[in-house]
C-alpha cells in the first residue's frame, strides 16, 4: 500500500476529510440551535399559538446574571401582556398593522418601543450613566461648540415648540444624549427630553423637525427630574420616531 493508506480503499485524506465534513456540519447544526435564543418561540400572528419546535432544534433555557442583580433567561417564554394598539390590515399572518387611537403612542411601527426594565442605566462604578449637565460638574459644552441651552426649539411645522433649559450627558461614552426643553409657560410648563438624533443644533436655534409644536405636549414624561430609566429612554425614542411617519397624514402617504 502506498503511504498514508489505511486499506487499499481508505487512505488518511479521506478520514480527514469526511471527520471534517461531519465537524462542519455539527458546527451549523448547533448554530442553527444557539441562535434560536433570540426570537424564538415563534407566534402565530393570527391566533398567537406559541410554535413547540422542541429541544432538538432550540437548546434549553440558559440563565445569564444581570448587573442590576437577578437574571436573563434565553429563550424566553413569557410572552407580552401589553394591549397591542393596532389592527391588521388583512387576514393573513405578517399582515401590516395600523395603529389605533393616537398614531404617536400606540407603539407601532415607527413608534414601537422594548419593554426594558424601568430601571436606569448605570455606569461601571454603579452611577446613573445619563444625568443632565446640572448634575455633572465634570461636563461642559466645549469651547468654539454650539451651546443650545437657552435656544428656542423650532418643531417641524415651523413654530417654536420651547426652549433649551438645559443638556443631558453620556457621563460613560461622554457625549450628548437628550436636550431638555421646557414646553409652555406658567402653570402649564412642563419638561420633556428630545433625543439628540432627532435635534439638528444651528446658530440661534434648534430645529426638530419629527414632530409638530403641539405635539411636544404629549412627548413621555419621566418619573425623576435628574434621572432617567431605560424604559423611558424608549418610550421617548419611539415617540419621536413615530412622529417621523405619524406626526402629519400626508407623511404616511407615498411620494408619488
Amino acid at each position: 500500500m502506498e503511504i498514508g493508506a489505511i486499506t487499499g480503499h481508505i487512505d488518511v485524506a479521506q478520514v480527514v476529510l469526511y471527520a471534517f465534513w461531519i465537524f462542519f456540519a455539527g458546527l451549523i447544526f448547533y448554530l442553527r440551535r444557539e441562535d434560536r435564543r433570540e426570537g424564538f418561540p415563534l407566534e402565530n400572528d393570527i391566533t398567537g399559538k406559541v410554535e413547540d419546535i422542541g429541544l432538538i432544534w432550540m437548546g434549553g433555557v440558559k440563565r445569564f446574571a444581570l448587573p442590576e442583580g437577578g437574571y436573563a433567561e434565553s429563550p424566553s417564554y413569557k410572552r407580552e401582556t401589553r394591549p397591542l394598539n393596532a389592527v391588521p390590515v388583512a387576514g393573513f399572518p405578517g399582515a401590516p398593522l395600523s395603529p389605533s387611537g393616537n398614531p404617536m403612542l400606540a407603539g407601532v411601527g415607527p413608534g414601537s418601543w422594548a419593554e426594558r426594565k424601568d430601571i436606569p442605566d448605570m455606569t461601571a462604578d454603579g452611577h446613573p450613566r445619563i444625568v443632565p449637565m446640572r448634575a455633572a460638574a465634570d461636563f461642559r459644552v466645549v469651547e468654539g461648540d454650539l451651546d443650545p441651552r437657552g435656544m428656542p426649539v423650532v418643531a417641524g411645522d415651523g413654530s417654536v415648540a420651547g426652549t433649551v433649559s438645559d443638556v443631558w450627558v453620556d457621563i460613560a461614552e461622554v457625549l450628548i444624549r437628550y436636550l431638555e426643553v421646557t414646553v409652555g409657560t406658567g402653570e402649564t410648563a412642563r419638561t420633556v427630553l428630545v433625543p439628540s438624533g432627532f435635534a439638528d443644533i444651528r446658530r440661534g436655534k434648534v430645529d426638530v423637525k419629527s414632530i409638530y409644536a403641539a405635539q411636544f405636549a404629549d412627548v413621555p414624561a419621566i418619573k425623576t427630574p435628574a434621572r432617567i430609566t431605560r424604559l423611558e429612554e424608549e418610550q421617548i425614542m419611539a415617540y419621536f420616531g413615530a412622529g417621523i411617519l405619524y406626526a402629519d397624514k400626508r407623511r404616511a402617504e407615498s411620494l408619488l
